[in-house]
């Protein structure tokens, strides 16, 4: 009676183990058909090379002299899906800050954390080194864009088109420097 407790004790807490296995973060997996890491990577990554590279931002740049400064704005998603617009959107700053054409600058979030610092080193920190009030470099160019998707199921079977769009804006003119669109289709069978 003992014996036949601990055979199904051992066989009920072994159908329950879970496995886990570590995989390169870079390696593409794709468990469910929906939007997902490797997307968003390869979406930011392919879209900022297209930028970077494209006639009209190299022209801009020359225009302005220097090297550009952007700002990441607003990227909305009008897909029927949860994405995680703020992980990739770190993914498009990531391309843009690893480039080396373009400077990035702080979105809003992140520069008023910086200014309230900023404010509280004007009262505590030694004098020789505060940071300076009015030295914040400002933007050339806004990115913004759009995420939308394209659904037909039919039966068990599923094509979703994602469609990522992205524009750069002139900070002072708000003249379109750049516009962009990467679509992802995918065909899932249940």
């Amino acid at each position: 009676m003992k014996l036949t407790r601990a055979v199904f004790l051992f066989i009920l807490l072994s159908s329950c183990a879970r496995s886990v296995t570590r995989v390169d973060p870079s390696q593409s997996m794709d468990l469910s058909g929906r939007w997902n890491d490797t997307d968003s990577r390869e979406v930011a990554n392919a879209m900022i090379a297209d930028l970077l590279a494209s006639e009209k931002f190299k022209a801009y740049a020359k225009e302005v002299g220097k090297k550009p400064a952007i700002i990441v704005g607003l990227v909305r998603n009008k897909t029927s899906e949860h994405i995680d617009a703020d992980n990739y959107i770190k993914k498009i700053e990531l391309a843009i800050f690893n480039s080396g054409v373009a400077d990035l600058v702080e979105s809003d979030t992140f520069r008023d954390k910086l200014r309230v610092e900023r404010a509280q080193q004007q009262d505590f920190a030694d004098p020789s080194t505060i940071a300076q009030w009015g030295k914040e470099t400002g933007a050339n160019l806004m990115l913004f864009g759009d995420m939308t998707s394209e659904t037909d199921v039919y039966q068990k079977r599923r094509v979703v088109n994602y469609i990522t769009t992205l524009f750069l804006t002139d900070m002072e003119t708000n003249k379109r420097v750049w516009y962009g669109q990467k679509e992802i289709k995918k065909f899932v069978r249940n």
